[in-house]
Protein backbone atom coordinates (compact mmCIF):
# COMPACT_ATOMS: atom_id res chain seq x y z
CA UNK A 1 0.00 0.00 0.00
CA UNK A 2 1.43 3.29 -0.66
CA UNK A 3 0.58 6.67 1.37
CA UNK A 4 0.26 10.07 -0.55
CA UNK A 5 1.54 12.85 1.94
CA UNK A 6 1.18 16.35 1.63
CA UNK A 7 4.08 18.49 1.29
CA UNK A 8 4.59 22.23 0.55
CA UNK A 9 6.59 23.42 -2.37
CA UNK A 10 9.33 25.49 -1.82
CA UNK A 11 11.01 25.57 -5.35
CA UNK A 12 10.27 25.29 -8.59
CA UNK A 13 12.86 23.71 -11.37
CA UNK A 14 13.32 24.66 -15.36
CA UNK A 15 9.70 24.83 -16.64
CA UNK A 16 7.88 23.55 -13.93
CA UNK A 17 8.02 20.03 -14.74
CA UNK A 18 9.97 19.00 -11.41
CA UNK A 19 9.53 21.09 -7.86
CA UNK A 20 11.65 20.81 -4.27
CA UNK A 21 9.16 20.01 -1.70
CA UNK A 22 9.30 20.27 2.04
CA UNK A 23 7.98 18.88 5.11
CA UNK A 24 8.56 18.09 8.27
CA UNK A 25 12.49 18.92 7.53
CA UNK A 26 12.16 16.44 4.79
CA UNK A 27 13.38 17.73 1.18
CA UNK A 28 12.48 15.88 -1.82
CA UNK A 29 12.16 16.28 -5.53
CA UNK A 30 9.25 15.71 -7.12
CA UNK A 31 7.47 15.63 -10.77
CA UNK A 32 5.29 17.79 -11.07
CA UNK A 33 3.48 16.93 -14.69
CA UNK A 34 0.39 15.96 -13.65
CA UNK A 35 -0.33 19.53 -11.70
CA UNK A 36 1.53 21.82 -13.80
CA UNK A 37 3.39 24.48 -12.36
CA UNK A 38 2.14 25.36 -8.94
CA UNK A 39 3.30 28.51 -6.82
CA UNK A 40 5.31 28.56 -3.78
CA UNK A 41 3.42 27.62 -0.64
CA UNK A 42 1.51 25.00 -2.49
CA UNK A 43 0.80 22.16 -0.65
CA UNK A 44 0.41 18.67 -2.74
CA UNK A 45 -0.13 14.99 -2.06
CA UNK A 46 2.72 13.47 -2.78
CA UNK A 47 3.32 9.80 -3.27
CA UNK A 48 6.42 8.00 -5.14
CA UNK A 49 8.04 10.96 -6.36
CA UNK A 50 5.09 12.81 -8.34
CA UNK A 51 2.17 15.03 -7.20
CA UNK A 52 -0.98 14.14 -7.73
CA UNK A 53 -3.55 17.05 -6.77
CA UNK A 54 -3.25 20.35 -4.84
CA UNK A 55 -4.33 19.87 -1.42
CA UNK A 56 -6.56 23.19 0.04
CA UNK A 57 -6.32 24.04 3.70
CA UNK A 58 -9.32 22.27 4.77
CA UNK A 59 -8.37 18.87 3.17
CA UNK A 60 -4.70 19.49 4.68
CA UNK A 61 -6.38 19.62 8.25
CA UNK A 62 -8.14 16.34 7.91
CA UNK A 63 -4.96 15.03 5.97
CA UNK A 64 -2.50 16.08 8.93
CA UNK A 65 -4.78 14.52 11.77
CA UNK A 66 -5.34 11.32 9.96
CA UNK A 67 -1.00 11.11 9.94
CA UNK A 68 -1.38 12.01 13.76
CA UNK A 69 -3.96 9.36 14.57
CA UNK A 70 -1.89 6.46 12.57
CA UNK A 71 1.67 7.82 14.49
CA UNK A 72 -0.35 7.69 17.76
CA UNK A 73 -1.58 4.04 16.92
CA UNK A 74 1.83 3.09 15.51
CA UNK A 75 3.59 4.57 19.22
CA UNK A 76 0.50 2.59 21.33
CA UNK A 77 -0.44 5.81 22.68
CA UNK A 78 -3.70 5.75 20.32
CA UNK A 79 -7.09 7.18 21.87
CA UNK A 80 -10.01 7.32 19.37
CA UNK A 81 -11.52 10.25 20.86
CA UNK A 82 -8.65 12.65 19.92
CA UNK A 83 -8.73 12.03 16.04
CA UNK A 84 -11.61 12.02 13.63
CA UNK A 85 -14.09 15.04 15.39
CA UNK A 86 -15.61 15.28 12.17
CA UNK A 87 -16.42 11.16 11.83
CA UNK A 88 -17.86 11.69 15.24
CA UNK A 89 -21.25 12.08 16.31
CA UNK A 90 -22.53 14.58 18.66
Amino acid sequence: MCLSIPMCVVQCEGDGDFAWVERAGRRERINMMLLGPQPIGTWVLTQLGLAREVVEPEQLALIEEALSALAASLDGDFDPQQYFRDLQRA
